[in-house]
């Protein structure tokens, strides 16, 4: 076991790096009719639903993997598409645009879809998918609203039932060290958890005036609350992932407030105070706030035991520390190289035929999570989890006059 005075840059318990080789010399071992029931290919065929900034970035990863090949794209923009579509050498009768596309998109010869469009689209997109016969990988937030967080609960079922693969690409999630001090939190390494804060202040997010017609809001789509959630959704999401991966229940209650200060009439929210309530007594604060000079980005959670600490930030690391263990730990990269990770993990589990589906059912309860805290907020008081699930209002954008 390592302790506190091991190296920072190298901190990994020897268990971890056990399990994790023997996992890689299991999959080197695979024999490639193992895979899709063909001769002599582990190439996944992949089609891409959503070919705007992090579409393509993340198709990028993909593809240096070695492991995929992309055979189609599809968005709403014919630019998006065509500049996807020539990057990876797509067929120009396997590029597909309009609202509609994905549909078209997934009556392709492919294994899988990676879907990275707006998050209102993901339910019904990952959803179709599914029964497509697709594997999903699925950028977060996994949904803007609770119907359709109930949707991506039912379909990573689904996923399951039909052997597909369903991933959700939280990065934190993938890296050695965050899953490893969790899993010492979870073992009671800190004792039992007294008060949890999470925070996420980002000088990011702009500004700018929302976007008026339906096809500016497509493009534009961050600013606009029904296709992004808010940005307690969309983004600061992050930090509330890993703050309930940290506590592993679901919240009973929270009271919220917050406001549009920096940025116009009519766009989403620059900050959100939030405090949530879980089972024992567990109190969590939660701050995140938007588009402010000067501030030093974070994305941390902190969580205090009657036997130590856990403090982690995406940007810069995890520590765990306790009575008797401890993890410290710089994580890099974790934006590119979580979501390698995630990458490499989604072909492993297709090879091997692994359609679990883990990363499904935590998904749903941070997303789950955050729209408890943007309804609380926008309310300016409390809310019931219970409540929030019985009300089970849906979003809808905007998206009259567009192409089908």
């Amino acid at each position: 076991m390592q302790t506190m005075n091991s190296n920072p840059s190298t901190l990994l318990h020897r268990r971890t790096f056990l399990a994790t080789t023997a996992a890689a010399g299991a999959f080197t071992l695979l024999r490639p009719t193992m895979a899709f029931g063909t001769e002599a290919n582990t190439t996944v065929e992949l089609g891409l639903i959503g070919c705007g900034g992090r579409g393509k970035w993340i198709a990028d990863l993909f593809a240096q993997s070695g492991k995929y090949k992309f055979v189609a794209c599809a968005d709403y923009f014919q630019d998006k598409v065509d500049a996807v579509g020539d990057q990876f050498k797509i067929e120009r009768t396997s590029r597909f645009t309009g609202l509609s596309g994905y549909k078209r998109l997934l009556e392709c010869k492919l294994d899988a879809v990676v879907i990275e469009t707006p998050p209102y689209f993901h339910p019904e997109q990952a959803q179709a998918a599914v029964a497509a016969g697709k594997h999903v990988f699925l950028a977060k937030p996994i949904a803007v609203d609770v119907p359709g967080c109930m949707t991506i609960a039912e379909t990573g079922k689904l996923a399951t039932e039909k052997k597909r693969v369903f991933r959700v690409d939280f990065q934190t999630r993938a890296n050695p060290h965050f899953r490893e001090a969790v899993k010492l939190v979870h073992d009671g390494a800190i004792g039992k958890l007294v008060m949890v804060e999470a925070f996420y202040p980002w000088t990011g997010g702009g500004r700018g005036t929302p976007p008026a017609t339906p096809e500016e809001q497509l493009r534009h789509w961050y600013y606009v609350l029904p296709i992004s959630g808010d940005f307690i959704v969309e983004q600061s999401i992050h930090s509330l992932d890993v703050a309930t991966w940290v506590i592993n229940a679901d919240p009973i209650r929270a009271c919220g407030t917050g406001g549009r200060t920096v940025r116009p009439k009519g766009s989403i929210w620059d900050h959100f105070a939030v405090h949530y309530w879980f089972p024992g007594d567990l109190v969590m604060a939660f701050t995140c706030i938007q588009s402010i000079p000067f501030v030093k980005d974070e994305i941390r959670v902190r969580a205090f035991g009657a036997d130590g600490i856990f403090d982690a930030d995406y940007y810069t690391g995890v520590t765990m520390r306790g009575k008797e263990e401890g993890v410290r730990a710089s994580v890099g990269d974790l934006y590119k190289d979580g979501a390698v990770i995630n990458i490499n993990e989604f072909h492993e589990a297709i090879v091997k035929g692994d359609c679990s589906n883990l990363t499904v059912a935590p998904s749903v309860r941070s997303n789950l999570t955050a729209i408890l805290g943007r309804e609380a907020g926008y309310k300016g008081g409390e809310i019931t989890w219970d409540a929030l699930l019985k009300q089970n209002q849906k979003l809808q954008p905007d998206l009259k006059g567009l192409r089908a």
